[in-house]
């Protein structure tokens, strides 16, 4: 365990240490691919655990699941540390696996509504106009006290919109069945690459991720992200998801002596490809934002062009392992990166990176009030736990111990969107109920429901009711006085005529009584 509120990082003319006060301001580590990048985030893992950070990072390789198991003192990283000056001490961190497949770790699932229309507007690729239609759908939801928990809900509220479109327009806006067509088709696409795994419940509780274990030591979240890789727009709208809800769940708590969660977003570039103007200011802002509720970012990339410059302004702690300038791109990189940090007089920052070995980097921390140190070229300590992964009985093992456990493992389908949708129709589709009395009974059903008679207390008629109450009376009338007529003339006089009047009157009156 750390208790003087420092991590190291390595070594240049002195011991280059990360602040835990000023962990939260952010971070950058970036350099070419085989340069030691993820083991320079295997070392910050490490030492944020040791000092009761927990640490939320994805496993692209599945080499950072080794942090699980004790280091084998492999030569080059024991002759690192005695370079350093310290002694290489094989160690195991607490560890918890995820995979958004549930294969290879705890399911993590998230609902439709928690991923709301902007994000899943971006990890479907919507346009402009359908994602407007989305954002039509879940407010009417919304309005309608219809739960959109996975993908078999927002299919069949798109459904029901499309059937409704006319209804909609007057209220929410123009919504074509074409649009949400597409819609769908996008849809389709998503389920077809495993998206439906994601959307669901249990959805994750933020808690799970800020754990420590009896020691005291940081929990290190690692997401299984190699076969997540295959879709990578699934990927970084996941990890963008659960900063969001980071910062959404969370309390604003400034300046902490140490942050509450690391989060370690590697392959950062994939977040911000074509990425749109309003997904970017939200990045953005929540980036510059998250800080006061105590968690640092660290964006882990080959290029440093890969982050915009809103969010890179946002990135204190950097750390630059080599960069090839073989294109003008590189070249142009290698100029932008030099230029990003504090000068030191005793070397070319632009041509040291061009130079740095495997296991070196440029390092500038914050110190002090939160002003950046001068770059040094840094010799990066070597990991405690085992550099490469760690095998599929090992991984079973710590998930069976896992104190989660049987928390997330099984689906739950609750009844949402999709369910009450589905017993509506079939209650409309449904013949009518039989009545009873038989034949006559149902005829007898089948002209109350013209004339009203079956209405209940105190119901309006309705205007073709009244109508054919109207015409059935006047006929009523007009076959009352003839049979009226009829039958006084075969009992004689006006006193048969008003007893056949009655008698007609009484027989046809109960249908039409009001």
């Amino acid at each position: 365990m750390a208790n003087d509120g420092t991590i190291l990082i390595g070594k240049s003319t002195k011991p280059e240490y990360l602040t835990l006060k000023l962990a939260n301001r952010h971070g950058l580590v970036t350099g070419a691919t085989g340069t030691g990048k993820t083991v320079t985030l295997q070392v910050m893992a490490e030492g944020f655990s040791n000092a009761g950070v927990p640490v939320f990072a994805a496993d692209i390789k599945g080499d950072l699941s080794g942090v699980a198991m004790p280091g084998d003192g492999k030569p080059p990283f024991v002759q690192r540390a005695k370079d350093i000056g310290v002694e290489y001490t094989p160690d195991t961190f607490p560890v918890t696996f995820w995979d958004l497949f549930g294969e290879q770790g705890h399911p993590i699932r998230a609902t439709v509504s928690e991923m709301g229309p902007l994000l899943l507007s971006r990890l479907m690729d919507l346009n402009e106009t359908q994602e407007g239609v989305l954002n039509i759908a879940f407010r009417l939801a919304d309005d309608q006290g219809l739960l959109l928990l996975d993908l078999k809900d927002l299919r069949a509220f798109l459904q029901t919109l499309a059937e409704n479109a006319g209804e909609v327009k007057t209220s929410y806006g123009n919504v074509s069945k074409a649009t949400v067509g597409a819609i769908q088709r996008q849809l389709l696409v998503l389920e077809n690459q495993r998206g439906e795994a994601f959307f669901g419940e249990p959805a994750l509780d933020i808690a799970d991720l800020m754990r420590t274990d009896r020691d005291g030591r940081g929990m290190v979240n690692i997401l299984a992200a190699d076969k997540l890789m295959a879709n990578p727009r699934l990927y970084a709208t996941f990890l963008l998801w659960l900063l969001s809800e980071l910062f959404e769940q969370l309390p604003e708590v400034g300046d902490l002596e140490k942050p509450k969660l690391v989060f370690f977003f590697d392959e950062a570039h994939l977040l911000f490809n074509d990425a749109p103007k309003a997904l970017l200011e939200a990045v953005e802002r929540v980036v510059r934002l998250i800080r006061s509720k105590g968690v640092g970012v660290y964006f882990v990339t080959q290029n440093p062009l890969d982050v915009p410059d809103v969010v890179l302004s946002q990135l204190g702690n950097r750390v630059q392992h080599a960069l090839r300038a073989f294109t003008p791109r590189d070249q142009k990189a290698v100029r932008a990166a030099a230029e990003t940090f504090r000068q030191n007089p005793a070397f070319k920052t632009e041509a040291a990176i061009t130079e740095l070995a495997v296991g070196e980097a440029l390092v500038s921390v914050l110190e002090g009030k939160g002003t950046p140190s001068i770059v040094e070229r840094t010799l990066i300590a070597p990991p405690s736990g085992r550099v490469g992964p760690c095998s599929e009985g090992e991984r079973r093992d710590i998930l069976s111990k896992s104190s989660l456990r049987g928390r997330y493992d099984e689906a739950v389908d609750r009844e949402s969107a999709y369910e009450i949708l589905t017993k509506r129709a079939q209650e409309a589709a449904a013949p009518p109920a039989a009545t009873e009395g038989g034949v006559m009974g149902g005829i007898g059903g089948f002209l109350g429901s013209i004339f009203g008679v079956g209405r209940k207390r105190g119901e309006s008629l309705t205007a073709g009711q009244a109508i054919a109450r109207e015409v059935t009376r006047t006929v009523a009338n007009r076959v009352a006085g003839q049979l009226a007529a009829n039958i006084g003339k075969s009992l004689g006089g006006s006193v048969g005529s008003s007893v056949g009047r009655a008698i007609v009157r009484g027989t046809l009156g109960g249908m039409l009584r009001r």
